[in-house]
């Protein structure tokens, strides 16, 4: 096992005294997302806090252009927060807990709570989609206004923009989380056992990872699709998705092993590296090449809940459940 090796870097860190649901980089500013129901933004090195919802913010995420971060609340409200510190509410469904959001092109946003998913598509108009038991995770294509539903007993396909017909992925479970491959071919789960699913989505073939010690919480593809992370053991677990068959019949790799189990991991978005954080605080980042560690913050404690890089690479965001949060500036 390569040695960690520890750097000197450029780190700015906050303590936000709420369970930091999303770090992320809004218009290139560091945005943190808070359970508290408030999302931070820096602004020009101090922190702005803008009110998203009364009580609890359950989960967000940013346009796949960098300039909004939607947030998700237990109000049944999706807010959009703006780069000058603004919250507009493009969405309100009731009674419901918006706990999943997903963003989609060309402006779109995909958000469930209970047993419903929702699209707002480009032209502004809501599309309702709705589902016999619980929805676990929403995840948009990365070409088409195509929706995939993670869900009791498997996942449901839809397209946004038409009244085509479902495509349904059968498997027996509860699915909690999703995710497309960079290249569309492959979907795949995170289901509430111990354990990965996934299928080729052409012909609905199944692909099972398991060997997983505690859920998975975390997935993130690398720049061009060869491996998807996963945070769920003792190290990032990274499946080969580079053979005809995905990881069928393939080892995965196993980087940054620690004593302690990996809780987020987020790959570069340019390189072949991968930044893992732990549960007790600590963030490492590992060459997929030759499985070099090197450490970029030391443990604090508090298990780590938000990991992402900028559209760069230079800065990684972080952010953990005691409320902990900063930048690490990688390109100086």
């Amino acid at each position: 096992m390569p040695a960690t090796t520890a750097v000197r870097l450029a780190v700015t860190e906050h303590a936000l005294g709420a369970y930091v649901i999303a770090a992320e980089f809004l218009a290139g500013r560091p945005a943190f997302a808070l359970g508290d129901g408030t999302v931070r933004l820096d602004q020009g090195g101090t922190l702005t806090t803008v009110r998203t919802h009364p009580t609890a913010l359950l989960a967000a995420a940013l346009s796949q252009d960098g300039g909004t971060l939607y947030a998700g609340g237990d109000d049944g409200r999706l807010v959009a927060v703006h780069p000058d510190g603004t919250a507009e509410d493009r969405a309100s469904v009731g009674r419901i807990w918006i706990d999943q959001v997903a963003a989609g092109p060309n402006g779109a946003i995909g958000f469930a709570g209970g047993r419903n998913a929702w699209v707002i598509r480009p032209d502004g108009t809501l599309k309702t989609f709705a589902h016999p038991r619980s929805v676990g995770g929403v995840a948009f294509a990365p070409k088409g206004l195509r929706l995939a539903v993670a869900r009791y007993d498997g996942a449901t396909l839809w397209w946004a923009g038409t009244e085509a017909p479902a495509q349904q992925l059968e498997w027996k479970g509860m699915h909690a989380g999703i995710t497309w491959s960079p290249d569309g071919k492959y979907l795949v789960t995170a289901m509430q056992e111990n354990a990965l699913h996934g299928w080729r989505v052409a012909d609905g073939r199944h692909m099972r990872m398991t060997g997983y010690p505690t859920k998975v919480r975390s997935l993130s593809w690398s720049p061009k699709g060869r491996y998807l992370a996963s945070a769920g053991a003792n190290a990032a677990v990274l499946w080969p998705f580079h053979y005809k068959d995905g990881p069928m019949g393939r080892p995965p790799l196993e980087l940054g092993y620690r004593d302690v189990f990996a809780t987020r991991v987020a790959c570069h978005p340019e390189d072949d590296v991968v930044a893992i954080g732990y549960i007790d605080g600590a963030i490492d980042v590992a060459r997929i090449e030759d499985a070099a560690v090197v450490r970029l913050r030391e443990p604090d404690g508090a298990p780590l809940s938000a990991l992402a890089w900028d559209a760069d690479g230079g800065r990684l965001a972080f952010g953990g459940e005691g409320g902990a949060a900063g930048v690490i500036d990688l390109a100086g």
